[in-house]
């Protein structure tokens, strides 16, 4: 079975090319790590991913379904979940809130803070299992802007969990974090069950290796290499991409 098809995927803005026939394809709980220098297409191929833009051409199937042109709530609906590179959360809300929210949403309940929390008795349980499988229960009551960046990016994850996702798309999680902090992020990103199918989006090829099954590289909105470790340490277009020489 096939998870993730992206076949042959262009998106154009305008007179400008961001994709250009982009194909590949994942199994069910594979580990994909996508690098690439800043501009490569990696986030617009994200985009086309998640329903947040729409592919100019190509066919994109999630588990055998044509994907292509749903929105992005539908897609949602069907098990995909995304991290954007920016954290997107209510920072004047708890850690607690933040992810009870998360779990209404993925549940369709309806939430009021005027209405007791003790009515929300599933929506609870289930917030405390993700703060302790995680955890964050020491970090619970916390205002999410006091929270330190990485921790945000942590709980950004755990966020996009709470909908049970079949297949997660992480958009550079590790970005602007400390050394101790991107140990942290690969750590839990390890620890995730291979029921979920993981495409993640890296800067740091370290990083990439830790979590990788198999590498994608793009350049100029293409893929220009793809392998495992040794095979993309041991290509030279890859090299000479990261050192800039093309």
């Amino acid at each position: 079975m096939i998870a993730l098809a992206i076949d042959d995927v262009a998106k154009n803005y305008g007179g400008v090319a961001a994709l250009r026939g982009v194909s590949f394809t994942m199994t069910p709980g594979e580990r994909l790590v996508m690098l690439g220098p800043n501009g490569a297409g990696k986030t617009t191929l994200f985009h086309t991913i998640s329903g947040n833009a729409i592919a100019s051409s190509g066919r994109i199937t999630f588990f055998g379904q044509d994907i292509t042109r749903l929105a992005p709530d539908a897609r949602a609906r069907l098990g995909l979940a995304r991290t954007f590179q920016i954290t997107n959360l209510f920072g004047n809300l708890t850690v607690r809130q933040n992810i009870v929210l998360a779990l209404c949403g993925a549940r369709k309940t309806t939430f009021k803070f005027m209405r007791p929390l003790s009515a929300y008795g599933d929506i609870q349980t289930a917030a405390a299992e993700q703060l302790d499988r995680w955890n964050l229960g020491a970090s619970a009551d916390l205002l999410v802007r006091n929270l330190s960046y990485g921790e945000q990016r942590q709980l950004e994850v755990v966020m996009a969990l709470c909908g049970e996702p079949k297949l997660l798309l992480l958009d550079e999680p590790t970005a602007g974090l400390s050394p101790a902090e991107t140990l942290r992020v690969v750590d839990m990103v390890r620890q995730l069950p291979r029921d979920i199918t993981i495409l993640l989006i890296e800067h740091d090829m370290e990083v990439a290796f830790e979590i990788a099954d198999r590498i994608v590289v793009m350049h100029q909105g293409q893929i220009v290499a793809q392998g495992d470790e040794a095979e993309i340490r041991n290509n030279k277009q890859v090299s000479d991409i990261y050192l800039g020489l093309e």
